[in-house]
């Protein structure tokens, strides 16, 4: 087992309250999409409530942002899950529920194994990645450092 994991920040911006009709499609694929996530290969821990699945209750970047926080054993079981399940079938829709974003949505970043992140460490990640762009402490898909820290 490795000393590292990956953990993943995504947010996004509703176009409408969660509980209204306008989303209703997209809360009603949560449950779905979160287990098949809790099933993958790779996958160690995610951020949960009480109010919705996707962690809407907490609100750092704003009352009409979902966050979604996890942590995976590699990058390549991330990938996977993101693009090559039910996952991207349900996010190619995501214009329908979600705000275009105009900075950063998602940052990638390496944590000690078992470290469960919080909403706060998840941000000022994200606010990294924006201030100083891709590098070893946060990045995205497109700029993976070639390994884990040592």
């Amino acid at each position: 087992m490795s000393e590292w994991q990956l953990a993943q920040l995504n947010i996004a911006r509703l176009k409408a309250p969660v509980n209204s009709p306008e989303i209703a499609d997209f809360v009603a694929n949560l449950d779905r999409i979160n287990a098949l996530a809790e099933q993958s290969p790779g996958f160690v821990w995610r951020l949960q409530d009480d109010v919705c699945e996707e962690a809407s209750a907490e609100h750092p970047f704003g009352p009409d942002m979902i966050v979604n926080l996890s942590v995976w054993e590699a990058v390549e079981p991330l990938h996977d899950y993101v693009y090559r399940t039910a996952h991207a079938q349900i996010m190619s829709r995501r214009h329908e529920w979600f705000n275009r974003m105009q900075n950063a949505y998602t940052v990638l970043w390496w944590i000690p194994a078992g470290h469960e992140p919080d909403v706060s460490e998840a941000a000022d990640r994200l606010l990294l990645l924006e201030r100083n762009g891709p590098g070893p402490d946060a990045f995205t898909f497109k700029s993976v450092p070639e390994s884990a820290p040592s």
